[in-house]
């Protein structure tokens, strides 16, 4: 078969695919086989077209939609790929992955969609405007305050990844940036990006995303940077020394492009003291080391590299290890029955990991166990011959004499390689994980807290997770180098000091925060949130602001409530005989509301005092409307503050305000926020709180209600 015959990879640029011409192209190979599957251009592809497209368009189309519209499109996303997953895996094989190792990458960055379609929902207001921390008074009146906000990147984002997971690393990156409304353009590696094509192409005929949120480039984008400024960011996974290089360009010195990293990390595994031969911590240590090494198989960004064990379990480490290894462990093509790991990404994947191994070797690093030969192993279900094309190696393990050798600090096999490397004491075992200067994760496994407290504390600063494993974890953990979504993935220094994924977190990369000051009718205006000293509308009690012709707020459905609405009540007094009513019904008993002598001794209290609860109570009361309505259920409290203590024979009043209303998209209702205040008869202030609801969209359960 010729290369004309096998085609070129694609890239999707300005909303149309384009196909080079396969002559000249870099060629792209069966990981198992050695069969050439496809190439890669080396012509220069429109780039500036791409950032202008995304700029103009994708902008324009993602700002249509409010973040929990942009959210849901994530889940219908994820349920359109999750339907087609097993052709995904097809492909992947290809890439020398096994079924898991596909899962781990296809299932994985689907369920990174599911996961921010989530909490996009939840945590995140519907509109496109994110209210960053507490509003900052600014004049003694109240009339000028000030606050944050987050609004989207006004650019695009550039996401160049790695090759060893081409599915994930991309879904990881776009769903933040998609949600955040900020269009994606995906560089993928070149070993595998026919992977992340075929996923991509998967993405835009589902018809979901809108038009320009996702472009693709498939082949050489050097000039890439010089089309970005200040409006763009710029995600990278991939070596430390190109992230470099990258960093250093004018534009992200001098132009302010926002630059992520996520690099080369030679990541540890600390075996406590504890943690003999025969403990269950000892097994679960060994468990996750292999797992690391074998999976995809050691090219993984997060795999330890790095096993620092106390010295007197050195041996028994390394005979545990290879002792599962051969026992669980079967090396071929991932496509034959029984196959645990498969290849590397491509033969010069595997010249590089052995060239790593033979350096290491020569500074000091002796070959515990493995080889560095080709392993025998069967290429196709059909067939039991030796792969003699295929990228296949076999797990390594490298004894050190010298823990402190910088070459196992410093030189990473990016494959199933792994060092174990003996410790003194539990400081020595801090600063042997301190020397790989910057890492991403790092397992520490105990079942003693002091020396889980002293290690985890001891290597926090140098890592951007810490993974405590013992016998309560040993069979829940979602391992040592799984990134979750909720959780941030990044590490300082060596590993890139970028942060990405960390759930909400993440969305917020790709939106600017901005101080705003103003009136507060302008701020509540602006936020679509309500700040104290902006108009009201208030139902109730004219004698503190409501009018009586006012409907009553708990009335009207989301279409009808605005932010501003509310309710002022009248005064309710606060009897002795109520007080001690509610502690003997309650069992609250404590002194300060049932002993006179007791409260007056307390410096916060003048004596007996309402409980706080009661009070809470009573304002329920106060600004209830009692008739079935609009208003479906009440889900909670947020914030609550009491301010200033009731004593028997003071009144309480209650101001409530709709402060946030947030339709969901899905349902006939959504959550109304309401700014609750409880001031005494002399106008003080006594708690604070927001109430939550459920109210129907439009009036209709109760419409015709008569009671």
């Amino acid at each position: 078969m010729t290369t004309a015959q096998i085609g070129a990879v694609p890239s999707f640029i300005a909303g149309q695919w384009q196909t080079p011409a396969a002559e000249g192209g870099t060629e792209v190979l069966d990981a198992n086989t050695g069969e050439l599957l496809a190439t890669v251009t080396k012509e220069p592809l429109d780039v500036a077209g791409a950032v202008a497209y995304g700029r103009e368009t994708g902008q324009r189309e993602l700002a249509k939609l409010s973040l929990h519209e942009r959210a849901l499109k994530l889940k219908e996303l994820a349920l359109y790929l999750n339907e087609r997953r097993k052709d995904l895996y097809e492909v992947s094989f290809k890439t020398g992955a096994t079924k898991i190792d596909s899962m781990v990458d296809i299932d994985g960055g689907i369920g990174v969609l599911f996961t921010f379609s989530s909490k996009g929902r939840r945590e995140l207001p519907n509109s496109n405007v994110i209210l960053d921390g507490p509003t900052e008074p600014l004049s003694k009146d109240g009339s000028f305050i000030g606050t944050h906000i987050y609004t989207a990147m006004a650019g695009v984002v550039v996401q160049v990844n790695a090759f060893n997971f081409p599915v994930w690393g991309m879904l990881e990156k776009f769903a933040p940036a998609f949600i955040a409304g900020v269009p994606t353009i995906v560089k993928p590696a070149t070993p595998t990006g026919y992977l992340t094509e075929a996923a991509v192409r998967m993405m835009l005929d589902s018809g979901i995303l809108p038009e320009g949120s996702l472009q693709l480039l498939s082949g050489s984008a050097r000039d890439i940077m010089d089309h970005l400024d200040y409006r763009d960011m710029f995600a990278f996974t991939g070596s430390a020394s190109t992230a470099s290089k990258l960093k250093a360009h004018r534009n992200v010195i001098d132009g302010g492009v926002r630059f992520a990293a996520e690099t080369d990390s030679l990541n540890a595994a600390i075996l406590g003291p504890d943690a003999v031969e025969g403990t269950p911590e000892f097994d679960a240590f060994v468990k996750v080391v292999v797992n690391e090494m074998t999976s995809k198989a050691g090219q993984k960004c997060t795999a330890i590299r790095r096993n620092i064990v106390p010295a007197a379990q050195v041996d028994a480490v390394i005979a545990a290890i290879g002792k599962r290894i051969d026992e669980r462990v079967v090396i071929g093509d991932p496509r034959v029955e029984g196959v645990t790991m498969g290849a590397l990404a491509s033969l010069e994947q595997l010249a590089d990991v052995r060239g790593a191994v033979e350096d290491m070797i020569a500074a000091g690093g002796e070959l515990a166990y493995g080889r560095l030969d080709a392993p025998a192993v069967r290429v196709a279900p059909e067939t039991d011959a030796v792969a003699e094309s295929g990228a296949f190696m076999s797990p390594v393990v490298l004894r050190w004499n010298d823990a402190r050798n910088p070459i196992v600090h410093s030189r990473e096999a990016f494959g199933p390689v792994s060092s174990v490397i003996g410790y003194g004491s539990v400081e020595e075992a801090v600063e042997l994980a301190a020397m790989g200067a910057g890492s991403l994760v790092a397992t520490v496994c105990t079942n003693d807290a002091e020396s889980m407290r002293a290690l985890s504390l001891g290597i926090a600063a140098h890592h951007g997770r810490v993974h405590i494993l013992n016998r309560e974890t040993a069979r829940s953990t979602t391992g040592h180098g799984s990134p979750v979504p909720h959780l941030v993935h990044g590490g300082p220094g060596r590993a890139g000091g970028g942060e990405e994924l960390g759930g909400i977190r993440s969305v917020k990369h790709h939106m600017q925060r901005t101080a705003v000051q103003g009136s507060p009718n302008m701020i509540t205006a602006l936020s679509g949130v309500w700040h104290t000293g902006a108009q009201q509308s208030l139902a109730g009690s004219p004698k503190f602001g409501g009018k009586p012709e006012n409907v009553h707020p708990f009335r009207k459905s989301l279409a009808e409530l605005k932010i501003g609405d509310g309710f002022a009540s009248d005064l309710r007094e606060v009897s002795l005989e109520k007080i001690t009513e509610f502690a003997n019904e309650t069992g609250d008993t404590f002194y300060a509301h049932t002993d006179q002598a007791a409260a007056e001794a307390n410096p916060f209290f003048p004596g007996i005092v309402a409980h706080g609860y009661l009070l809470v109570s009573w304002a329920a009361g106060l600004f209830v409307e009692p008739a079935p309505g609009p208003v479906l259920a009440n889900y909670g409290l947020e914030s609550l503050r009491f301010i200033t203590p009731v004593a028997a024979g003071d009144s309480i009043r209650v101001t409530l305000t709709a402060k946030k209303i947030t339709p969901r998209v899905t349902d006939e209702y959504g959550e109304v926020a309401w700014d609750a205040i409880l001031h005494n008869q002399n106008g003080e202030i006594v708690a604070t709180y927001d109430v939550l609801t459920l109210v129907e969209k439009e009036n209709l359960t109760y419409a015709n209600f008569e009671g």
